[in-house]
């Protein structure tokens, strides 16, 4: 099978970039990664050199290119179906597919106030009142799936599935915002949080030197 490569944007701040490079990593896929940092005068135009929606992730194989995040999981699930992508009970696979698709398409006040950002600490920021209701989602999924499937092991769907790729850059922004979580959802985040290529990627994420500033904030905590 000739290689594949995986284009993506700076691991402090690209969560897109962050969910099929950790499904990889996690079930063992190799790959060759390109990294183009962000809103830098000459990224629209290098990404253009591998795809004309002029975003990232970007996966190449074999004459194919793919696009979005979780067109590029799927196809990989399609590619390597011997790998455990997806939960093989259909309804967990079903429950799986359905909230990933919600955190692909939605939490849009989660993403506006609570961007990624693995080198930054901001406690109680961004926690707006449309964010909580989002953060209130997300840990109910978290709970739902855990307590329904999540038999086995400490994943959502007990393995390692795409559902958790998807749901580890709110994670990383749940520590960065030091949002409180209740005792299950903690314990997911732990489980994320300790993987040792979710570690691999922060790591790179802490040596990188660009800045991007509209993903930046003060330290200060809001009312102090």
């Amino acid at each position: 099978m000739s290689e594949l490569t995986l284009i993506i944007g700076n691991k402090n701040y690209s969560s897109w970039s962050l969910r099929p490079w950790l499904a990889m990593k996690q079930l063992g896929v190799e790959f060759q990664e390109i990294c183009i940092p962000l809103y830098t005068p000459d990224a629209p135009a290098k990404i253009s050199q591998y795809s004309p929606a002029g975003k990232v992730p970007i996966l190449l194989h074999d004459q194919q290119t793919i696009w979005d995040s979780l067109a590029i999981c799927e196809y990989l699930a399609e590619t390597f179906p011997t790998l455990h992508w997806w939960p093989e009970d259909k309804s967990a696979r079903a429950t799986a597919r359905a909230v990933s698709c919600e955190m692909h398409s939605g939490f849009q006040h989660l993403r506006q106030n609570m961007s990624m950002n693995c080198r930054a600490k901001y406690p109680g920021q961004g926690l707006t009142p449309e964010v909580q209701k989002d953060i209130d989602r997300i840990t109910k999924i978290w709970q739902d799936a855990r307590q329904n499937f999540g038999v086995g092991d400490n994943f959502l769907f007990g393995q390692f599935t795409i559902a958790d790729a998807f749901f580890a850059p709110v994670v990383l922004r749940f520590i960065t915002y030091d949002v409180q979580l209740d005792h299950i959802s903690q314990d997911y985040a732990q489980t994320i949080l300790a993987l040792p290529a979710l570690q691999e990627w922060i790591e790179a994420a802490k040596q990188e030197t660009e800045v991007i500033p509209q993903y930046e904030k003060s330290s200060k905590k809001v009312g102090t």
